[in-house]
């Protein structure tokens, strides 16, 4: 695997604030991997996520995605950047309640005036793939909050964007549809090769990543490595690393 994402030496500090959001923070994502973010709140988690999606700039130090040095992007070139390059899953579904599901994960590629059978197709495949195909003419209002969910990453995906970000997208979900959008992301992430970091709380969530990183007050506190454990096993040990991180508050 190649290199996506490169974050090295990154440094985040607010006005008014005794400790930097990020503090020396340094790693690398590779293409086609699924990266875990967990930590407490005041880790640093939404503070990573803004800077390096370019919504927010680092005070210090380079991030560089595919030798691009999305830092120094200016304001313009940096919504371009997120426009071409990234996707976003949040754990509200931000869905349009009177467009149907095909036409809510339709709608970045209808905005970049995209042929209509191009659409169709990739709209399709990516459906099938979450489970939502029997779907796509209701509306938002006539599905479960996991369908929408589903939905919402879909409309994420449709543009094939090397790098998706999910902020706790399974926070609002019962966890029978939990386990339906992560098997989803997971099959997603294997078939199309989709990079994701997903920012969560949940061990279970976190169990279906490849890596997880570990952040507190800012800095990369541990790193699990998924190996080739199966997800059970690899469930199993995010808990103890988890109960040896609140040992340590």
């Amino acid at each position: 695997m190649s290199t996506l994402l490169q974050v090295t030496d990154i440094t985040k500090v607010y006005k008014n604030q005794p400790k930097p959001g990020l503090d020396h923070v340094s790693f690398d994502v590779e293409q086609g991997e699924f990266l875990g973010i967990m930590g407490a709140s005041g880790s640093g988690k939404p503070t990573l996520l803004n800077v390096l999606s370019t919504i927010d700039v680092p005070t210090s130090g380079n991030i560089i995605m595919w030798k691009t040095h999305i830092e120094k992007l200016g304001q313009k070139q940096a919504a371009d950047f997120r426009k071409n390059n990234l996707g976003f899953i949040f754990q509200e579904y931000f869905l349009l309640d009177s467009l149907t599901v095909r036409e809510n994960i339709a709608v970045p590629l209808t905005l970049l005036h995209k042929p209509a059978k191009e659409i169709d197709k990739k709209v399709t495949k990516l459906a099938e793939l979450f489970g939502i195909g029997s779907q796509l003419n209701k509306y938002p209002s006539e599905l479960s909050g996991g369908q929408r969910q589903r939905v919402a990453a879909a409309r994420a995906m449709v543009k094939r964007p090397p790098l998706i970000f999910a902020d706790e997208p399974t926070g609002a979900l019962d966890s029978s549809s939990a386990t339906e959008l992560l098997t989803a992301l997971t099959e997603v992430n294997q078939t199309l090769k989709t990079t994701i970091l997903m920012v969560t709380h949940d061990p279970y969530a976190a169990s279906y990543t490849d890596r997880i990183l570990y952040f507190k007050d800012g800095h990369i506190i541990a790193e699990l490595q998924r190996h080739h454990a199966d997800r059970r096993s690899f469930y199993e040990a995010i808990m103890q690393e988890s109960a040896r991180q609140d040992e340590k508050r």
